[in-house]
């Protein structure tokens, strides 16, 4: 990758990383280089190292470059969705036998991987607090190869200290990877903190518009990045021309975004702290949160992303997120619109029965860019 822009400040690099003017046109804009394959010079005579996009696009290739520089790492991937790079990533680390670490709170697309697609392969999973360093120092083996990491975490905002898990999974020889999607490398930048590999789902806050299906991955290990590319190229599940171009062009944005959507999700926290309907909000940037002082330490600012507790059990909660007016009842989130969605039903249902069950009585909200007034007014009136 170039480091023409690594000196530069993060709403720069979102800019100008990857993004260099077309040389033909002077274009400012990387074009969508809609192709698949690629005239050469002679038998082995590649330009620019392009002979089929599967495993190189100039589109993607602007995207990967991109991503690395904002994550501080020295390679970056782009796939065709978040479950892909895991996927990539996983099948490039392990192999039958090994064992892997993950939160106690997590995607339940993320536990669906491990527990009914990976533990098919032979590799076996543990699940521990990782807000607790011992918990996770605990659950550690002998066959341990990586420690995975949400934080924030999906659905329940619990908060990982990722350089007090870093240190636990060097002495355990173990890879820690950090899925960065609620935070966006603006909040936070777990490579500079000692994880070993960043993942993301670029349909989130990286693309922020809800047009676009994508997932990265992000590593400050070259070695790691050629077997991740490798793998990428091997199994094919790419980022496309135009998906990636979608993703370059919502990151552009990405900063002024980031600070928007945590400036509203603040005052949502506060105004439903205070609602007597309420029983508990799960929002880092509450100064009760039992991570607050960690997401301090090591995010910019506190996110876009609030789960919260009714007092009237499941069905209240399901019936609150049918109320809303401005917020869009649907699954995903980091878009600029705000949604709303019972995770018990909807994106965590794969984890019904296991450690990872959400309570029935949780909704969670993706907070976007609207006015918050109106923001603060439709949930006030759903709540009654």
């Amino acid at each position: 990758m170039s480091h023409e822009h690594l000196d530069k400040s993060f709403e720069t690099i979102a800019i100008h990383a990857g993004n260099t003017a077309d040389p033909l046109t002077g274009a400012v804009v990387p074009p969508i280089y809609q192709v698949s394959t690629y005239k050469q010079d002679g038998v082995g005579g590649l330009r620019g190292g392009y002979e089929y996009s599967r495993s190189a696009n100039p589109t993607r290739t602007a995207l990967e470059e991109n991503l690395a520089a904002l994550e501080g790492g020295v390679r970056g991937l782009a796939f065709a969705s978040g479950l892909a790079a895991e996927d990539c990533l996983l099948r490039t680390l392990l192999v039958p036998g090994d064992h892997v670490v993950i939160p106690n709170d997590a995607y339940g697309g993320t536990f669906r991987l491990f527990a009914k697609v990976v533990s098919r392969w032979g590799v076996e999973w543990s699940v521990a607090d990782t807000s607790d360093p011992a918990s996770v120092r605990a659950a550690v083996t002998d066959r341990t190869k990586a420690i995975w990491v949400e934080t924030p975490s999906n659905p329940l905002l619990g908060i990982t200290d990722i350089a007090a898990i870093a240190a636990v999974a060097k002495d355990a020889g173990a890879k820690l990877v950090v899925d960065n999607t609620f935070a966006s490398p603006y909040l936070q930048q777990p490579l500079a903190l000692g994880a070993d590999v960043v993942v993301h789902s670029l349909t989130k806050y990286m693309g922020g518009h809800s047009d676009v299906v994508g997932g990265a991955l992000v590593t400050n290990s070259a070695e790691l990045g050629e077997e991740l590319a490798y793998h990428q190229n091997a199994m094919g599940a790419v980022a496309g021309p135009f998906d990636s171009w979608l993703v370059l062009r919502g990151i552009k944005t990405l900063p002024v975004r980031m600070d928007r959507h945590s400036e509203n999700a603040g005052k949502i926290a506060e105004m439903l702290t205070r609602h007597p309907k309420v029983s508990h909000v799960l929002y880092p940037g509450l100064p009760d949160h039992p991570g607050h002082e960690v997401a301090a330490k090591q995010m910019r600012a506190f996110g876009g992303m609030i789960s919260f507790r009714v007092t009237g059990g499941e069905q209240e909660a399901v019936d609150l997120c049918a109320r809303t007016k401005v917020f869009t009842l649907g699954e995903s989130l980091g878009g600029v619109e705000s949604l709303i969605e019972h995770p018990g039903r909807m994106t965590h249902a794969s984890v019904a029965g296991s450690a990872l069950e959400v309570p029935g009585d949780l909704v969670r909200l993706s907070v976007g860019i609207e006015n918050v007034d109106d923001l603060l007014a439709d949930l006030q009136q759903a709540l009654g």
